[in-house]
């Protein structure tokens, strides 16, 4: 993973400056994507996968909104919290004033495998963008690890 190292001065003492790790995001992932990717793995075609990820995010919203967290195996869970203005009594309560929203909790198996991740620090003048290799890791022609 590549990481920018960045300074930040200490609150309490504004002349300390120390160097904290920040992640370089290198773009996004689509859905289609990810279903490519998917598809790339499985005996399942792009489409098969593209339907199956479009359904599970319009049954996400519902599912919270009805109260619900979302476990999803190891890879972790997400459930909805509120935030709101308080009121003096319950009467004065106004629910406009509440504002929802996602959290994720990462599960065991997403802790264990960002856990392994190696580091690498970028220069601010460095390229981020990925040279794809001949067959390999970003090229047209990889497809990504296969099944079984």
């Amino acid at each position: 993973m590549k990481i920018r190292l960045v300074p930040k001065k200490n609150p309490q003492k504004r002349e300390e400056v120390k160097f904290y790790a920040n992640p370089v995001n290198l773009g996004h992932k689509s859905l289609d994507d990810i279903a490519r990717d998917i598809a790339g793995r499985s005996s399942l075609t792009r489409g098969d996968v593209s339907n199956v990820l479009y359904n599970f995010i319009d049954c996400l919203p519902h599912y919270l909104r009805d109260g619900f967290s979302i476990q999803l195996g190891n890879f972790g869970s997400m459930r909805v919290t509120l935030s709101s203005k308080g009121a003096e009594t319950e009467k004065a309560f106004k629910t406009e004033t509440i504002k929802p929203r996602v959290v994720f909790t990462p599960g065991t198996e997403l802790k264990r495998e960002l856990g392994t991740n190696s580091y690498e620090s970028v220069k601010k003048k460095e390229s981020l963008t990925p040279v794809p290799s001949p067959n390999g890791e970003g090229s047209e022609d990889h497809t990504g690890p296969q099944a079984g």
